[in-house]
């Protein structure tokens, strides 16, 4: 992976800069890492937003934590010089594709965590969990 990115990168910098030349390919680069900074402070201060919402009504922000954790991803993958990161960070700035990963990786997790503690015990009838009341209505 460390290998093949790299190449994928130069190989589509190399067919670009053919097209379009090297002047634009590299203003091309500079464009969508500056276009990505700003979305990448715009999706960042929303999440942080959300997380203090939820921390404030006494939820546990879980999904934005996760979230948070892909901007951070996104961010390296758009200031990294390429057009191909730049696609997958540019995709992981989209909130309802970014919200759908995260409840796909959660559930997995909690499936996952689910059929470890059935193995662990030998019953596949029980399956541990929490449960609490809340007062406020």
């Amino acid at each position: 992976m460390f290998l093949a990115i790299p190449l994928i990168e130069i190989a589509i910098l190399i067919e670009i800069g053919k097209v379009v030349g090297a002047t634009y390919t590299i203003m091309l680069v500079i464009g969508t890492a500056a276009l990505g900074a700003a979305l990448l402070r715009q999706q960042g201060l929303s999440t942080i937003k959300k997380v203090q919402r939820n921390m404030n009504q006494g939820s546990l922000p879980a999904i934005e934590l996760i979230e948070g954790l892909m901007l951070l991803v996104a961010g390296a993958l758009l200031l990294t010089p390429g057009f191909f990161t730049d696609i997958f960070g540019f995709l992981a700035l989209m909130p309802s594709l970014r919200r759908r990963i995260v409840q796909t990786f959660l559930a997995n997790f909690i499936q996952s965590q689910i059929n470890v503690r059935q193995k662990n015990t030998g019953d596949s009838n029980i399956i541990e969990g929490e449960h609490w009341e809340s007062d406020t209505k």
